[in-house]
């Protein structure tokens, strides 16, 4: 009886050790590429955005989940959820305002409702390019139209380029102003916008990004206007037949979270998220012009549209021709901040 004792004990004994030595070895597996992750919150955080994986958008986002679990050690979740499939164009800000969200990534288009500032992109011809926009909203007045946001609970983070838009239709090249009479597009949605194609004798009409290749295929709108990587990503060459190289608005989107979210953050921890919006700002602003480049390409060996690239000389008629945009809207944006954007 004693021998099977003396076995007893020094099995538990055994079992104890191994036991301390496990839970030790767990807790090793805590530790972050920035160190001790004591004090980090326990979190899931959910991206949303409207379109395709292979997007500079959704690299972005990616970035940004990759370093925020790296640097949490495992302790932040992040969920990204692209194409439409949490939330679309329509109910992403609401949902982000009732904190259902954490972040979203619309186009700033779909922000003029909430603040005129953001029809900055829609101002024909006002940048040369992705440089020039991300000066702009990287000073002091693109950051103050940011601000105005806080009002809904909502905090601009970033501006993520996509990049200058392209016109495809069905119908007809475009190559002077008065070869859009007539048309109707698809647009993002906004007054400017709607103001430039009826300057030009169009129609236009707000339908839903995750609609759009049914509402081109369907005839419902003559064409649309949007990036090379847009358009190539979500297919919408293979039912158009006529691309012109416009470069005269752009698709600039805005990284969004939520008061209520980001001030229950503590200091460690928001440390953290902010390091992941720099990673995915920076990736976003460098794949850009790359997937933009890649997607002209790709575009050009399907064979499915023809491609007229502007003259400088086309290019300064559609410029006149668009000068009663500036003329109405410039007071409702605000003149400095228009002088600030010509500018750059």
């Amino acid at each position: 009886m004693l021998s099977i004792k003396k076995v007893f004990l020094f099995l538990l004994a055994f079992s104890l050790v191994f036991a301390l030595t496990a839970c030790g070895g767990g807790s090793s597996q805590g530790s972050s590429a920035s160190g001790n992750t004591d004090g980090i919150q326990k979190l899931t955080i959910k991206i949303s955005h409207v379109v395709a994986e292979n997007t500079p958008k959704h690299q972005g986002a990616l970035a940004m989940k990759e370093y925020i679990e790296k640097e949490s050690g495992g302790k932040i979740k992040v969920q990204v959820y692209p194409n439409s499939q949490l939330f679309g164009d329509k109910d992403e800000y609401e949902n982000l305002v009732a904190n259902n969200v954490q972040f979203i990534i619309p186009d700033m288009a779909k922000l003029v409702g909430h603040e005129p500032g953001f029809n900055i992109p829609s101002m024909p011809f006002l940048f040369d390019g992705d440089e020039d926009a991300i000066a702009f909203w990287d000073g002091p007045k693109g950051q103050e139209i940011f601000k105005r946001l806080e009002k809904d609970g909502v905090l601009g983070l970033a501006m993520w380029p996509n990049g200058p838009k392209q016109i495809t239709n069905n119908k007809k090249p475009i190559k002077k102003p008065e070869d859009l009479d007539g048309l109707k597009f698809r647009t993002q949605g906004g007054q400017v916008l709607e103001k430039l194609y009826s300057t030009l004798g169009a129609g236009s009409v707000s339908i839903p990004f995750s609609e759009l290749y049914t509402a081109l295929q369907q005839g419902t709108v003559d064409g649309q206007e949007n990036t090379y990587s847009n358009i190539e990503s979500k297919k919408f060459d293979e039912v158009q037949k006529y691309l012109t190289e416009m470069n005269h608005t752009r698709v600039d989107y805005v990284l969004l979270t939520n008061t209520k979210f980001w001030n229950s953050l503590n200091e460690k921890t928001k440390k953290i998220i902010q390091g992941g919006v720099e990673a995915g700002t920076k990736v976003a602003r460098e794949q850009a012009a790359k997937l933009n480049a890649d997607a002209k390409k790709k575009i050009e060996k399907n064979g499915y549209v023809k491609i007229h690239v502007l003259t400088p000389e086309e290019k300064e008629a559609f410029r006149k021709a668009l000068q009663p945009v500036y003329d109405e809207y410039t007071p409702i944006i605000g003149k400095d901040i228009i002088d600030d954007a010509m500018s750059r």
